[in-house]
């Protein structure tokens, strides 16, 4: 099978979040699996020619963008990953855009991204069986499919558009229509139209073959008004071709038994390195080191889905219990100044920095005992799986992926992988660390805790072999239905 993965980041050449996570993951399960031939494609963002060594394939592309013809090239990594470069759209200081919002000429960008797939693909004469598209940035892909490239070259090829995040749509103005080279007839309720604008996510969701989601519980939620963003009818009309599908991890990058970023490796059996990394990672951050204090963590994207709202409520109780708080991560200007405050007023409780630093992720990971997910929705969530590889407990919210990863410690079975809270309120969080804290002062019985979390599996084997099922089914209904 002739497999074509299309997204705008992957690991490990760039990445803002889970989808570069999924992406780069199942590019590297494929490659193990024979009979299949998986190409990846992504944007040239500024940087990648200097950290990987990228070749010419010689291919010139004119993509037509609105009135315009914009040229790119082609790059190479290896056999089986290719870079579209285009300086005017693409060499920028970040992918979508900046602290301030988006980029004003996303619809272009991506409009040209995603004919320069097709484009591409028909340059290099790779006819893929199916092209496995990922959130709005490649959702023009499947539309295309079905009208401006619906004939000839990609004839026997079907599409799967995997919805990482329905919070993002790429929603833009009406006027910008005629920069997809698609007709006024598209522009309608059951096209792409979307409360008067330009929907690209939709345009996936109705022109993909199969749709799939990160995980069993997700699929279900975006089906509710609460988490569908208002697709929710969209996505019932197509729920026959909805299928959720948990998300893993790279279990060979994330691995406290090899990880050559943390002070000792450590196992489910003896956890005894742990210790050591957690005194390193305090030393690190300038925090005070007590054994019978906690640390707690939290790793990603800093934004209001995230739950940043509750946890800012929360951080000073949380700290007075006796917990130090370690943050990593960037996002809304907002919340990045809110918790640079907390540290500033906290300096020995609390250490934040603002970006990504994967070593540091590493250290984080491996070397705090609680990790905090307090998000108002989460599709699936890598934080949580790799944190419990590691050890560290999750508290969490019950929602989407939170709840197929996480089994809430139950004192009468004396079994649990985490804690978990239900309402959306800073006092339920403040419940749930208290739960933990109190857990946390019992050794004995928090220790077996931390080994049944590291005993959980997160890695791609299993969920990759979903995927490949579902590429079968699609294409051969795909040539069923014409």
């Amino acid at each position: 099978m002739k497999i074509l993965i299309a997204a705008s980041e992957a690991v490990p050449f760039v990445m803002t979040g889970g989808l570069a996570e999924v992406t780069g993951s199942l590019l590297k399960e494929y490659r193990k699996v024979s009979g299949t031939e998986v190409v990846l494609m992504l944007p040239l963002y500024p940087g990648l020619r200097e950290r990987f060594e990228l070749a010419e394939t010689g291919i010139r592309l004119s993509v037509p963008v609105g009135t315009r013809r914009h040229e790119g090239r082609v790059w190479a990594f290896g056999s089986s990953v290719y870079f579209f470069e285009c300086r005017e759209f693409f060499e920028r200081s970040e992918l979508y855009g900046t602290s301030r919002g988006d980029y004003s000429d996303n619809a272009a960008r991506f409009t040209f991204f995603s004919r320069a797939i097709l484009d591409a693909c028909m340059a290099m004469g790779f006819r893929p069986d199916v092209i496995h598209c990922n959130d709005w940035q490649t959702g023009l892909v499947p539309l295309y499919l079905k009208s401006l490239y619906k004939s000839g070259f990609f004839e026997r090829t079907a599409t799967v558009f995997t919805i990482h995040n329905l919070g993002y749509q790429g929603l833009f103005s009406a006027s910008d229509l005629y920069l997809t080279g698609l007709g006024g007839e598209w522009f309608t309720p059951e096209g792409i139209e979307f409360y008067g604008k330009v929907n690209f996510l939709k345009a996936g969701l109705i022109g993909a073959d199969s749709i799939t989601t990160v995980s069993p519980t997700y699929a279900k939620e975006i089906l509710t008004p609460e988490f569908g963003y208002g697709l929710e009818g969209v996505l019932k009309k197509r729920s026959d071709r909805l299928y959720g599908i948990l998300n893993g991890i790279d279990t060979e990058e994330w691995n406290p038994r090899t990880d050559p970023n943390i002070a000792a490796t450590y196992e489910p059996a003896d956890i005894g390195g742990k210790d050591l990394c957690r005194k390193r990672l305090l030393e690190e951050c300038l925090l005070s080191d007590d054994e019978r204090l906690p640390v707690a963590a939290v790793v990603g994207r800093l934004s209001a889905q995230k739950g940043l709202d509750i946890l800012v409520d929360s951080i000073e109780e949380i700290i007075s219990k006796g917990a130090r708080l370690i943050m990593l991560g960037k996002g809304d200007e907002l919340f990045q100044r809110r918790v640079l405050e907390v540290a500033e007023r906290h300096k020995g409780s609390v250490f934040v920095r603002i970006g990504y630093d994967v070593s540091f992720a590493h250290r984080i990971y491996a070397g705090s005992d609680i990790f905090i997910m307090p998000s108002r929705y989460e599709p699936c969530g890598l934080g949580q799986m790799i944190a419990m590889t590691y050890g560290t407990v999750p508290v969490a919210r019950k929602t989407g992926g939170l709840v197929d990863t996480i089994v809430d410690y139950e004192p009468l079975r004396e079994y649990g992988t985490g804690f978990l809270f239900e309402d959306y309120r800073a006092a339920a969080l403040r419940e749930c660390m208290k739960r933990a804290l109190c857990f946390y002062a019992e050794r004995k019985r928090w220790n077996p805790l931390v080994s049944n979390a590291m005993m959980k599996d997160f890695s791609w084997e299993t969920s990759a072999a979903r995927y490949l099922k579902l590429y079968a089914e699609t294409t051969e209904a795909a040539m069923r239905r014409g």
